[in-house]
């Protein structure tokens, strides 16, 4: 599928919610120059036709790929890939290649906009439309990254009102839809990667098994959500790129093991668990109460992945650590599936730490949470608001905010902002070197609002590690670092 695909053809390109056909213009000049026929659809609605919806918009996309000619690329941002998709559906016979542009989602059959891009807002009851958003509002529906404050203003000044039934109404996909070559174009400051993607795909992510199928590709540009705008010349290379179905595979040979299934870097001999609910307790020896430290894992993760988090090496190894220790080590299994689901797993931890405390061989004064990866904006509010019984907070290579355009606003979920509470609660950070510039840039932010309102950071350097590497990064530094770490938890935790 590489090489050939996209040969001579023409590209349809389909704009996100709020815009329209004019944000390719610069796109679409420099495709022309290089010789390429482009037609840059018009999605009807804005105040003009509150009574579209999703049909509508890919009637329209269907109008331009019949004017394109026989081999077409539709190329979909954000919102634009749910009528792309549609249009290519329906019009197999001359659709080579759908291109996926930062779009956050995986649209099946059935799926509304709303149920697979958590960054749209909701159309309040009864409306007909979603009023745009405001030039302070651009970043909810994805990184303004690169963008000048002369695109911000471009863009709220001609943003439209998306029509209400466009973003509720179940995309219709044949069957067929599946054998559509795909390629993502990827852009991290959003967060997405290519690894990223290739982790979760090793996951058994059931949405990411269809793009690792043969012939689907992965590009990656360095930019926000609006690359059209800050890097139109990257952009047009790229979907050259995608044209000619270039880029990287996300399929894994059938003898891969997982990153998150590798053997923990200490050896720890197995300790006695008790499993209630979604929580298991690994208990050290005697009789007598002992402090506890709860491991919280990252996410977004798929809901139906088997093993399930609690029982993945690195928590179970921390846990085993913690409890030759003479602590109680906690693992546990939360529902953060999606990105808009931080409050419904934020419930989970509550309740599982809950349970901990009230647990006979649980001092109840003495507990620490310690966070992992995407699971770090579930720390703000036990920042904001420290119990007493709260000795310790740990995080490991966490993003430390909510992704840009997944649906969170506010600072209920933002550790930078929620620090200020944080008083005298001692906080341990192991800071990885070899780390995602997104997410360790999440890390420079909370350490800069730490230190300027005084709160107490413990940061573990290392150097040479990569994010996860309790599993991945089998050396001396590794195991060294997880002895620090666990540590200063544990002392902080001392009577």
């Amino acid at each position: 599928m590489t090489g050939e695909t996209g040969a001579g053809a023409a590209f349809v390109l389909v704009p996100e919610a709020h815009t329209g056909d004019w944000v390719w213009d610069r796109v679409a000049a420099v495709l022309r120059r290089a010789g390429a026929r482009v037609l840059c659809a018009t999605l009807a609605g804005g105040g003009r036709a509150g009574s579209a919806d999703l049909e509508t918009h890919i009637a329209e996309v269907i109008r331009q790929v019949d004017a394109a000619g026989e081999r077409v690329v539709v190329v979909g941002h954000g919102y634009g890939l749910l009528p792309a998709l549609g249009a290519a559906d329906r019009r197999r016979d001359r659709v080579v290649r759908v291109v996926h542009l930062d779009a956050a989602g995986l649209p099946e059959d059935g799926d509304s906009a709303l149920d697979v891009l958590p960054a749209l807002p909701r159309p309040t009851s009864g409306a007909t439309e979603v009023p745009p958003p405001t030039r302070e509002e651009w970043h909810r529906l994805g990184s303004t990254e690169g963008l000048t404050p002369a695109a911000l203003d471009q863009l709220a000044a001609r943003a439209l009102p998306q029509p209400a039934a466009t973003l509720t109404q179940p995309l219709r996909l044949s069957e067929r839809a599946a054998r559509i070559p795909r390629t993502g174009i990827l852009c991290p400051a959003d967060g997405s990667t290519i690894d990223r993607l290739r982790w979760m795909a090793s996951l058994g992510d059931p949405r990411l098994s269809l793009l690792a199928a043969p012939g689907n590709t992965f590009l990656e540009l360095p930019t926000g959500h609006w690359p059209m705008l800050s890097e139109p010349d990257l952009l047009a290379k790229a979907l050259r790129q995608a044209a000619a179905g270039e880029g990287e595979s996300l399929a894994l040979p059938p003898d891969h093991v997982p990153d998150h299934l590798r053997p923990f870097v200490l050896e720890v001999p197995d300790r006695p668990r008790e499993r209630r609910e979604h929580v298991d307790l690994y208990l050290p020896d005697g009789q007598e109460a002992s402090p506890a430290v709860v491991f919280v894992h990252g996410g977004p993760l798929p809901a139906g992945i088997r093993p399930t988090p609690r029982d993945w090496p690195a928590f179970t190894g921390y846990a085993r650590l913690a409890a030759r220790l003479g602590a109680v080590g906690v693992t546990l299994d939360h529902r953060l599936h999606a990105p808009d689901d931080l409050a419904r797993a934020a419930e989970d931890v509550s309740a599982a730490v809950d349970l901990v405390r009230s647990h006979p061989r649980v001092d109840g004064d003495r507990v620490a949470l310690w966070f992992f990866s995407g699971s770090g904006p579930l720390s703000a509010p036990w920042l904001s608001a420290p119990p007493p019984w709260l000795r310790c907070l740990a995080a490991n290579y966490p993003l430390l905010e909510p992704l840009p355009g997944h649906g969170t606003d506010g600072d209920w979920f933002r550790p930078a902002a929620a620090v200020r509470g944080a008083r005298d609660l001692p906080i341990v950070l192991t800071r990885v070197g070899l780390e995602d510039p997104m997410l360790d840039a999440t890390v420079e932010r909370f350490l800069e609002a730490a230190g300027g309102c005084g709160a107490e950071v413990e940061v573990v350097a290392a150097p040479h590690c990569r994010h996860g590497f309790e599993t991945v990064d089998h050396t001396d530094e590794a195991r060294a670092v997880v002895r620090e770490a666990t540590g200063r938890v544990l002392g902080n935790l001392e009577a």
